[in-house]
């Protein structure tokens, strides 16, 4: 049984690309959704059997409750499309205007089949004993799996509108900056892919801002209760969090919460388009609706309109600009600060107990973001009143430049036009792309803490003190150093690309290509319109830079290096002047 899903499952995947992304044919196609049906129904058989086999039927039923689900939905409208001629996933989206439901239905049991099939072969272990990886190493591995299987969809020929399709370094870039939730674009997404190419970027979109790792552990823990001590490790210095224990407890609220928050997010932005703003149809606006909002929390910054909202009448949309500036926050606080702050239990725990205060972590985050976003509103108004913002009235232009504030430090959408700021605007943005979200969160950047912490290490030394302290409490020096690292190791990657573009594309102006780099580094999307200019040398150079942005030049470096085989010795101490 175990083999006949492996293949049934292979199968099932490639049948659905083939239908998806190359046959025309609508006899084929015809054939190739039975014989899908035909396979989705065998799951069911082979479920039934597994009941049937096991030995404690109760305890299977409740370890496997959400396949169950599954199975049961694939059994009904088997049942009633094939037995009583009533499509019932048609019927039942029919009313709502949802295009492609049925194909929806078929590809989520599918996939679900395919993490199914990676689990249990993942379980059996016996491939990987000898294979031993870093946390560090899978994690980056896993990005460059997801990027090249976003590459190969893309360039699949129904995915674009065009007869030639997509050349593999736009596919590679395209899948790049959807994967590393960057948001900068060599094509207009929402004219130059089919639905069905536009729902692959939204995927990887979702994969890539919380991670391969993340759902694996999640499906993992779904289906079989519980994983190993090396995905926890893998959590915890996936997720920044304190403890292996937080990390296996984080893990499935992340998920949660992920859907929750999206969720919401997806019906405020679905009733604040306003009037202006038409669809073709309603399944259309849900559809438009889904796809900001997990653009938006994700920190992706795609949008399906040609300038992002700065495209008329999505231009006004006023209120559906402060929910996606509302999302982009959640999502750029990190998980770890969302959870201490909004989960029901420390909700709980701070009501039973008034005086308990925020973690350390929450407090740094918190503090830092809001004076950031402070500075970069007042930034923003004070630059561009009588530039950008000049036609608005206050109330407009005051909300304009909070929601660039917001958007500029990791998301990248746009409420005006890039390209037309003036220098001190863009370097003013250069500075807070370059800091960025905070950690564990699906923004990049050097971090929010990584940027405090280096404040007060320099006001500690200016200040002749021996001990680095925040909030009442001494942070180690190690934490110093790190930050330090990350800064220099941004700084250094930054400096050399910016180089290389000066090189490959030297039509355009420096400060042009600076932004343009660390847009890219700090995965934020904003661009002053030379993107799809870019030589491909240069479009190598900001992939680049967009995949060592997500996965972090620290992650990185430490991947990639070989541990010491000793520390546990000290050369005489030396002075040497600095500064």
């Amino acid at each position: 049984m175990r083999w006949t899903t492996y293949t049934l499952t292979i199968l099932a995947i490639g049948l659905l690309i083939l239908a998806h992304g190359v046959v025309e044919d609508q006899a084929q196609l015809s054939l190739f959704f039975r014989a899908i049906d035909g396979i989705l129904a065998t799951f069911v058989v082979l479920y039934l059997l597994r009941i049937l086999y096991t030995f404690e039927r109760k305890k299977f039923l409740r370890r496997t409750w959400f396949e169950g689900i599954l199975m049961g939905i694939v059994f009904l409208n088997e049942l009633f499309t094939y037995g009583f001629g009533i499509p019932l996933i048609y019927t039942a989206f029919e009313g709502m205007d949802i295009p492609l439901s049925v194909e929806w239905y078929r590809v989520s049991i599918s996939m679900y089949m395919l993490v199914f099939l990676t689990v249990e072969l993942l379980e059996t272990r016996v491939h990987l004993k000898t294979l031993q990886l870093k946390p560090s190493l899978t994690f980056l591995l896993s990005f460059i799996l997801l990027i090249l299987l976003g590459t190969g969809l893309l360039m699949l020929p129904k995915m674009t509108t065009t007869p030639d399709g997509l050349r593999f370094i736009d596919a590679l870039f395209m899948a790049t900056s959807a994967s590393c939730v960057t948001g900068l674009a060599v094509v207009d997404p929402g004219s130059y892919f089919t639905f069905t190419g536009q729902v692959v970027l939204l995927l990887l979109i979702q994969m890539g801002g919380l991670g391969i790792l993340t759902f694996a552990t999640f499906f993992a823990s779904l289906m079989r209760q519980g994983v190993g001590v090396k995905q926890h490790v893998a959590m915890h210095e996936l997720l920044e969090s304190e403890s292996l224990f937080s990390a296996k407890g984080l893990m499935r609220k992340l998920i949660y919460l992920t859907v929750t928050i999206e969720g919401i997010g997806a019906v405020m932005i679905f009733m604040t388009w306003g009037s202006e703003v038409e669809f073709t149809s309603l399944g259309s606006k849900i559809f438009f609706s889904v796809f900001h909002a997990v653009s938006a929390f994700c920190n992706a910054g795609f949008s399906l309109y040609p300038q992002g909202l700065y495209t008329e009448p999505v231009r006004f949309s006023y209120i559906m600009h402060l929910v996606v500036a509302l999302l982009i926050i959640f999502g750029g606080l990190g998980f770890p600060a969302i959870i201490d702050m909004f989960s029901p239990a420390s909700m709980r725990a701070r009501m039973a107990a008034p005086w308990k205060n925020w973690k350390m972590l929450t407090r740094v985050i918190i503090y830092t973001t809001s004076a950031l976003l402070a500075l970069g509103t007042v930034g923003f108004f004070l630059l561009e009143y009588f530039n950008t913002l000049s036609q608005m009235t206050f109330a407009e232009a005051l909300i304009t430049a909070f929601f660039q504030s917001v958007t500029t430090r990791t998301a990248g959408f746009n409420s005006v036009d890039i390209s037309a700021l003036t220098v001190p605007t863009l370097m003013m943005f250069i500075v807070l792309m370059f800091i960025g979200a905070s950690p564990g969160s699906t923004g990049g950047g050097i971090k929010t803490t990584t940027f405090a912490v280096i404040l007060f290490a320099v006001a500690a030394t200016v200040r002749n003190k021996r001990n680095l302290e925040m909030g009442r409490r001494t942070i180690p020096h190690s934490v110093a150093y790190k930050a330090f690292t990350v800064f220099t190791f941004a700084a250094i990657f930054n400096i050399f690309f910016i180089f290389i573009l000066t090189i490959s594309d030297a039509q355009f102006d420096i400060i042009n290509l600076a932004f343009e780099q660390v847009s890219a580094f700090a995965t934020v999307g904003l661009s002053t319109g030379i993107t799809a200019g870019l030589s491909d040398v240069g479009k190598c150079v900001i992939i680049s830079s967009m995949y060592i942005g997500r996965v972090g030049s620290l992650t990185l470096a430490l991947a990639l290096s070989t541990r010491v085989d000793t520390s546990a010795y000290k050369y005489p101490s030396s002075h040497l002047p600095v500064g």
